[in-house]
């Protein structure tokens, strides 16, 4: 049970911070540059909460 809530929760950060960098007024590029590196942060957090990691 703790590991579906630390998932959804890792979830709704994930989409909640790459909707606040959308509405960033930055080059596209950067944009870009900063959603990948928030997705792979959200990949390794929830490997992490499912013991992969």
């Amino acid at each position: 049970m703790t590991a579906a809530i630390s998932i959804l929760v890792t979830v709704l950060f994930v989409a909640v911070v790459l909707y606040l960098v959308q509405n960033l007024p930055i080059d596209s590029t950067m944009k870009q540059m900063a959603q990948i590196v928030i997705l792979i942060i959200g990949v390794v957090s929830l490997l992490n909460s499912l013991g992969v990691i």
